[in-house]
Order: structure tokens, then sequence, then C-alpha cells
């Protein structure tokens, strides 16, 4: 097993989807003038976009959306404009759009993160960010699945605006090592078996997280503080539901 410096418990974990989603953003709020600032941090599920983003969220003090399917148009802005902190928004949709852009002026170089933005492509709302982002010019981080870019292209004039791309991409083990010790400080899981796991799970982080937890509780039952493969006979979380066996 490598040793690392610990990670402290309730932090982000420091992974390599995390640095990519913070360097998005990070060029596009500093990009040059005249550049524009829409970015698009994109990936399959399970790959750790969101806690990308809530970690960039707190690292810039950003504001953040995570878009619901159910969400209306209309919810759209009045949920922009409570994390605007305006209380009980109301008003025609025109209205409360002008109200959110004034205020979005107010700090032009406030990030603006729309987790799920995949929703607002599919319910053909992206326009509405589309015109956020013309009207305040603030940087917007749009965060979605793996089709989000080629969703966008149906959208030239959003398209268009996008400066920077990052994907998401599977765990590695230098990632797993790291996810073990935020999740599973107590014990020493060897490389071998992290390996194991990550090309079990395929680098899914979510998948790697749970299989830990496993390995956790066989540790616990068989009173081990140590685990390796040869030893490990306990559940891996793959993905796919199990087969009846005839």
């Amino acid at each position: 097993t490598v040793t690392q410096s610990p990670v402290k418990a309730g932090s982000t974990a420091p992974l390599k989807n995390v640095a990519a989603c913070l360097d998005v953003a990070n060029r596009i709020i500093a990009r040059p003038p005249g550049v524009d600032g829409l970015g698009v941090f994109f990936g399959p599920s399970g790959y750790g976009k969101t806690k990308g983003s809530l970690f960039v969220h707190q690292k810039k003090g950003a504001l953040y959306l995570e878009v619901f399917d159910y969400w209306t148009r209309k919810l759209f802005v009045q949920m922009l404009l409570a994390e605007l902190d305006v209380p009980n928004p109301r008003g025609t949709i025109g209205d409360m759009m002008q109200q959110a852009i004034r205020l979005l002026k107010d700090e032009p170089n406030r990030l603006l993160i729309i987790d799920e933005a995949d929703v607002l492509v599919d319910k053909n709302m992206i326009e509405l960010v589309r015109d956020i982002y013309k009207g305040a010019k603030i940087p917007v981080l749009l965060v979605g699945e793996e089709r989000l870019p080629e969703k966008l292209a149906r959208y030239e004039r959003c398209e268009n605006r996008v400066s920077a791309y990052g994907m998401a991409n599977p765990c590695d083990l230098a990632d797993a090592r790291v996810l073990c010790q935020l999740y599973q400080p107590g014990i020493e899981v060897s490389d071998d078996l992290l390996e194991y796991i990550v090309s079990e799970t395929k680098g899914v982080a979510s998948r790697i997280v749970a299989s830990l937890a496993e390995v956790g509780q066989f540790c616990a039952v068989h009173g081990s503080r140590t685990m390796d493969r040869a030893a490990y006979s306990g559940a891996i979380f793959t993905g796919r539901a199990p087969r009846r066996h005839r």
C-alpha cells in the first residue's frame, strides 16, 4: 500500500475529475476580454461531476443550481433568484429574469454553476441560460452527462458561447487510494485489490466507494485492518444486476 497524506474527513476527495472541473471554472472566470464565458464539464453518470462542481461552488463562492426534471421555466428563474437571496420571488418570467440579470451584473466575475444542465436542453429551456449570460456577462459552468456537448450543438447560439470544455474520466488507482483514505480511513487496502476494484467498477467513483464500504465491512467481520485481493472474498459493486445460477 502506498502511504499518502491523509484526507480530512468530510472533505471533498481531491480526485482528478475535481481538478478538471476546477480547471474549466478557472478558465472561464479568468477569460481574456472579448472571450465568451460559458464552460461545459461533462461525463458519464457516477464519475463524480456533482462532487466536483460542489467543490468548485465552495472554492469559488459560486452560485449553484441543480436542475430537476419537474422544473418549469418559471421555477428555474425563481430558484435562481432564491440563490441570489431574493425572498419569495414573484412576477412574470420576464420580470424575474430582468431582476436576476440586474443582480448578477453586480458581481460580473461570480461564477454560476448549473448542474444537470441536460435537463434544460431536453426541456428546451437552455436559451434561458444564454439570455442570462448575454444580459449579465457572468461566467457560467454547465455540468451534465456525456452527451451534453452533442445536445448543445442543436442550439448553435449557445454552443458558440462555449469557450472551455472539460471531460470527466474514470477513476484510476491513485483516485481509488484517495477514496479509500477518505471513506475507509481505518483500514489499509493493498494496491492489487484497489486495482481490481477499479477494473471491476470500470472506474466509476460511486461504485468504488460502495465497494470500499464492503471491504470495510469484510475487515470488521474478520477483525482485520489490512486487506489484499487474495484475502478478500466480499462483494464488489460492478453495476451489473446479479444473475440467478441454474
